[in-house]
């Protein structure tokens, strides 16, 4: 198995969610599978339970304590903003250099599958001069797109795409993770951006336990084998 960087066209579009249906669906096959998600921002330490780090962790089988957060997250701000503000409010910076190493080592030192889910979207900024796509561009690693189906999400989705490919990135698939009363179908998202992409589509909905979605994490598992 391969590590896979999972970003998004912007925040809570369903990365955690794409990441941990993934995770369980490895765990089911018998694979190895571990994940990280280096930078985290809107993460109160005093009520952990339901961000992003928590649910992978769970969705992992481990307990959520301060060690796990740190182990998988170590970058993490209360405001809920983009990480270069959110560490700026808390009078920190974000080293560009120290996350690459932090995820190269856990890249170099990991068996089985590794996934490492950004944060916000493709072009959030992480200090005055570095994006996750710089990460991402870094790291050179097969690329998972999320985006959600509202109205709007065809051109932030064929943007994102855009500028993942002109850094000549492997975008192995885009996920459309289905957005609650978003005014159009999952299915009509879909059927447009098939037009545009020759990356594999997927379309989950927005619900654990769905059987079309299981199919769907059983392809994602396939993809990044």
């Amino acid at each position: 198995m391969s590590a896979v960087f999972i970003t998004g066209t912007g925040t809570d579009v369903g990365k955690t969610f794409v990441a941990a249906g993934l995770i369980r669906c490895l765990r089911n096959l018998g694979q190895r599978v571990n994940v990280l998600k280096p930078v985290a921002s809107g993460f109160d330490p005093a009520a952990p339970s339901g961000s992003d780090p928590a649910l992978l962790l769970e969705a992992l089988g481990r307990d959520v304590n301060a060690a796990e957060l740190q182990r998988i997250s170590p970058w993490r701000f209360r405001a809920p903003v983009s990480p270069d503000m959110a560490a700026y409010a808390e009078g920190k910076a974000i080293d560009f250099a120290e996350v690459i190493d932090f995820c190269s080592s856990a890249i170099a030192h990991n068996t089985g599958a590794l996934l490492i889910e950004g944060v916000g979207g493709v072009m959030v900024p992480l200090d005055t001069q570095h994006t996750v796509l710089d990460v991402m561009v870094a790291l050179q690693l097969p690329v998972i797109l999320v985006a959600g189906s509202y109205v709007g999400t065809l051109n932030h989705t064929l943007c994102s795409q855009d500028v993942i490919l002109r850094q000549a990135l492997d975008l192995r698939a885009i996920v459309v993770s289905e957005t609650v009363n978003a005014g159009v179908s999952l299915e009509a998202t879909l059927s447009s951006l098939a037009n545009f992409t020759r990356a594999a589509l997927f379309g989950l909905r927005r619900q654990d336990g769905d059987a079309q979605n299981a199919t769907v994490f059983q392809q994602l598992a396939k993809i990044i084998a």
